[in-house]
């Protein structure tokens, strides 16, 4: 499939194109963040949080790509996989000495998504806290929580994420993010 058809397919909301990523893409994304620190939960996360991304960008029609499809969810999960190691340096209490993009650590928008967390139901609260701000993988939620497994804690976790950005799009605009 080329890039412009699974862009018009997504468009289209047929999900078939992002299965067509997922057999496409995985290996590539994963490799790159077994190679750089992370392990297997890790990029599987990293890559359907990218994924989730270029998924929400087309289907808004907020996305000019400028390179094929692979380079642009390489580059998102490259992001979200540094946010991640920088997460886990601050959280071990480790100086940051990974170079950063002011854009990544605006300290604004981390206050206004910390708000929202709270003002979410305890269960969400909770879950979401514990992965991105405790550092916690699906295994470890899902014993702390009382959940069946992993997978049951990663089905909660997308379902929770998907509720904040509801909220948090539903309560600010895109300036409210913008120094």
């Amino acid at each position: 499939m080329k890039d412009k058809e699974v862009i018009d397919r997504i468009e289209k909301g047929d999900e078939s194109a992002l299965d067509y990523l997922y057999i496409k893409l995985y290996s590539m994304i994963t490799r790159s963040i077994l190679k750089n620190g992370g392990n297997e939960e890790e990029a599987k996360d990293i890559f359907q949080d990218a994924l989730i991304v270029f998924w929400q960008k087309v289907s808004k029609r907020e996305l000019t790509l400028t390179a094929k499809i692979s380079t642009y969810v390489y580059s998102v999960s490259q992001n979200l996989w540094h946010k991640e190691l920088l997460r886990k340096k601050r959280y071990a209490g480790e100086p940051a000495d990974i170079p950063f993009s002011e854009d990544f650590e605006n300290k604004e928008r981390i206050k206004i998504i910390r708000d929202c967390i709270d003002k979410m139901g305890k269960s969400c609260r909770d879950i979401l806290t514990a992965h991105y701000f405790d550092g916690l993988g699906m295994t470890e939620i899902a014993e702390k929580f009382g959940l069946a497994n992993a997978d049951t804690a990663k089905t909660r976790k997308y379902k929770c994420k998907k509720k904040l950005d509801l909220f948090v799009k539903s309560h600010f605009t895109s300036n409210d993010f913008l120094d």
